[in-house]
């Protein structure tokens, strides 16, 4: 019987021992990471397996996502699109958010994506 692994790592190119060496974060070193690479995956993976233990965020999950030519839009939906389907699924089934992290080198990224799990954790 597969273990459900507990921790779930959104990333579209990076492992979670690559995050530990530049956040430092011992959670990295655990094994027990799924790895998702895109929002359908995450979306995917907490439908089929419920809400894990904790999530760890990355911002931009494609090359082509950072931003169309002459446009604010992103082509790609990125990890804060992530977030707030994931606010939206724990309001919907009145789950308590999972532990949350974000190992995103986008500086702007990641404080989005903190400020809005914040936020929701506070109502």
């Amino acid at each position: 019987m597969e273990i459900t692994k507990r921790l779930l790592f959104l990333d579209d190119i990076r492992y979670p021992i690559e995050a530990y060496h530049y956040t430092r974060q011992d959670i990295f070193l655990r094994k027990d990471w799924h790895i998702v690479r895109n929002y359908e995956q995450f979306v995917n993976r907490i439908l089929e397996k419920g809400l894990p233990e904790m999530i760890s965020f990355d911002h931009d999950l494609a090359d082509e996502h950072y931003l169309e030519p002459d446009s604010q839009e992103f082509v790609e939906k990125t990890g804060y699109d992530c977030a707030k389907w994931l606010v939206e699924y724990c309001m919907d089934n009145y789950l308590d958010l999972p532990k949350f992290y974000s190992h995103s080198m986008n500086p702007v990224g990641k404080e989005n994506i903190e400020s809005l799990l914040n936020n929701f954790k506070k109502l």
